[in-house]
């Protein structure tokens, strides 16, 4: 799909002002949007038909960090997804400009809060153990995987995106889970564990849509712990 090439200067000028610290994208999301953007509309392309071994190999990204900062990149907006299939993803690739979170105007409207949305990007949740106990509050009581219930002798933490394919300590990452489900996720891609659930019978067809639009608002920030009073100064 043809389109008129922008002005490469101001799209990179509007990315590092704008994009970046609006939306708080990790190192990780940079390098696949600014690889998708220089495929797609740096060429007069608005649409991207790849496969995450493409983008991988193209930005030297383990496949499991790629899927989930392109998974990110959806959820907030600045990647619009028109098909999924075993062929691979046809996106289109919006410029900063186009990503309505990201406009100027919308910023300055935005009434200021005492617990600012940068925060929480900021915090380090293994921290301290009100932090960690907030993580464990937002799933209230159950496992974010296979649903069981949980105790405090039982439950524990786990990095949706493991430690070894750069996933941080944030919000985004970090769930409460069963021990038996952190043990066996080890560093399989969230989406592939919760299939594999699926196919041992311990979720249904119902929980594992919810659980796979569970892990699209993690991925958008969307789902915010109670932070303990201390933690908001």
């Amino acid at each position: 799909m043809p389109t008129k090439k922008p002005n490469a200067e101001q799209v990179w000028k509007q990315f590092e002002d704008l994009l970046v610290p609006r939306l708080r994208l990790s190192t990780t999301d940079r390098v696949v949007y600014s690889h998708l953007v220089r495929h797609s509309r740096l060429e007069g392309e608005l649409r991207l038909q790849f496969s995450i071994l493409w983008l991988a190999r193209g930005t030297r990204l383990s496949h499991n960090a790629v899927r989930w900062a392109v998974r990110r990149l959806v959820a907030q907006g600045v990647l619009r997804l028109v098909e999924r299939s075993k062929a691979g993803h046809v996106v289109e690739v919006r410029l900063p400009s186009e990503v309505r979170a990201a406009r100027p105007r919308q910023i300055a409207r935005r009434p200021r809060s005492r617990t600012r949305a940068f925060d929480f990007e900021d915090l380090d949740f293994l921290k301290s153990p009100g932090l960690r106990r907030a993580i464990h509050a937002r799933e209230r009581g159950r496992c974010f995987y296979c649903l069981s219930r949980l105790t405090t002798a039982t439950r524990c933490l786990d990095h949706v995106v493991p430690r070894a394919e750069f996933g941080d300590n944030s919000c985004r990452n970090l769930v409460s889970c069963c021990q038996a489900c952190n043990v066996h996720k080890r560093d399989l891609p969230a989406a592939d564990f919760l299939r594999s659930l699926h196919r041992q019978r311990r979720l249904t067809d119902v929980e594992l849509a919810a659980r796979f639009r569970a892990l699209d608002a993690l991925a958008a920030g969307k789902l915010r712990p109670r932070l303990p009073p201390q933690s908001r100064e």
